[in-house]
């Protein structure tokens, strides 16, 4: 998938088949490798229950010397108490001997079933290998990208070409996604010179115009978390190239947040909730989170039920003062509210729009300001209960 898409220098990768999962022939653990030292930056979940490998990678950042990540799939190392730190700690100890670094040089991270200790015989067997097979190129990419997958049915990738470098970035997601972040891993590098404060700078805001701005069922994850790991050697990026940089990031995380959003357990529908006119951009995420996490307004969806006033009620009980007379509502092209009026319209064909469309659009006008945000979810589907109903019997 990656073969089109311009990677940066200076790393490699791999995703092994460990045996972590169940599955015996399912990539689960990823490695990778800045070949020189690189600045690095993260953003974590908010949940105050967070996993391990949040832990150790949050204390371990922002610095200007990272080498590597490693990565599992199939346990998240999450209340796992004091053993589960040591062995987050000891998956980077691990990779740090092979490359001949220092541990805290390794960022960890971790995605999985809840509350279970990692079987450290498989990691202790299995890390040595991924160092040593981790290669440059999009097939090893590619490795990577698969074996962070939990529930994903597909690979999250996405990358931006800029003059002299790039941007790359590969992510998994599907359920336990909620702003804040959700249950999702996101990986970016760059070949560009940009140091460390830089980059946090860069990152933070990026994550929450994107990675946060996307809810399946609005669950905030304990082991969510974002690299952005910068390995240029040349004199820091400054001005319009500075600014350029900082375009390319955002790209990449929105790319990689609506592939998530896409991909959600279930789901039949990505549903774009676009919220305008209102007095801060705040306000517009606070209305677009509430609507994208009702239930009603997710199983309307997923039945072609154009029931708008789901909508609307939504946004009302968010918690953003407004009249009704300040709110319109269309879905798709359909104007069906509009500045606190019911409008007739062709409800066949509007039940038609959300059963024949995969992508959907709700645009909540406001008439309070500038403020704006574009929020993805998907709807409820009976799948989506089955697998989250009989994820750990």
């Amino acid at each position: 998938m990656t073969h089109d898409r311009p990677l940066p220098t200076g790393f490699r990768y791999a995703g092994i088949v460990s045996h972590l999962r169940s599955e015996p022939d399912r990539r689960d653990l990823a490695v990778i490798i800045s070949d020189r030292p690189a600045a690095a930056a993260g953003v974590f979940t908010q949940n105050q229950v967070c996993a391990a490998p949040v832990r150790v990678s949050r204390a371990r950042l922002p610095r200007a010397d990272a080498r590597a990540v490693v990565i599992c799939s199939g346990n998240a190392n999450a209340c796992t108490g004091e053993q589960g730190m040591k062995d987050a700690e000891r998956m980077a100890e691990l990779v740090a001997k092979e490359l001949g670094c220092a541990p805290d040089q390794v960022l960890v991270a971790s995605t999985g079933v809840i509350g279970r200790p990692l079987p450290m015989p498989i990691l202790e067997a299995g890390i040595p290998k991924a160092v040593q097979a981790a290669k440059p190129g999009a097939d090893a990419f590619d490795d990577a990208a698969h074996a962070i997958l939990t529930t994903d049915t597909r690979i999250k990738v996405s990358s931006a070409a800029l003059a002299g470098y790039s941007v790359v970035g590969f992510a998994k997601g599907a359920a336990m996604i909620g702003p804040n972040m959700a249950t999702m891993l996101g990986f970016l590098m760059t070949d560009a010179p940009v140091p460390a404060d830089e980059l946090r700078a860069i990152l933070k805001p990026a994550c929450e115009a994107t990675f946060n701005c996307i809810s399946v069922e609005g669950h905030t994850s304990t082991n969510d978390t974002v690299f952005l790991l910068a390995n240029g050697d040349g004199p820091p990026l400054k001005g319009n190239e500075l600014a350029a940089f900082r375009i390319a990031v955002e790209t990449v995380t929105a790319d990689l947040a609506k592939q998530i959003a896409a991909d959600a357990e279930g789901a039949n529908h990505l549903v774009t909730l676009k919220v305008e006119g209102c007095r801060t951009d705040a306000e517009a995420r606070t209305i677009a989170k509430e609507v994208a996490e009702s239930a009603l307004v997710k199983t309307a969806v997923f039945g072609a039920d154009p029931n708008w006033g789901r909508v609307v009620s939504a946004a009302g009980y968010a918690g953003v003062p407004f009249d009704e007379a300040d709110l319109s509502l269309t879905m798709g092209n359909f104007l069906l509210y509009d500045k606190g009026r019911p409008l007739p319209f062709d409800a066949k064909a509007a039940s038609a729009y959300l059963k024949d469309n995969r992508d959907v659009t709700f645009t909540l006008t406001f008439t309070l300001g500038q403020g704006s945000c574009t929020f993805y979810t998907c709807d409820l589907t009976t799948e989506y209960v089955t697998l989250n109903a009989d994820y750990t019997t």
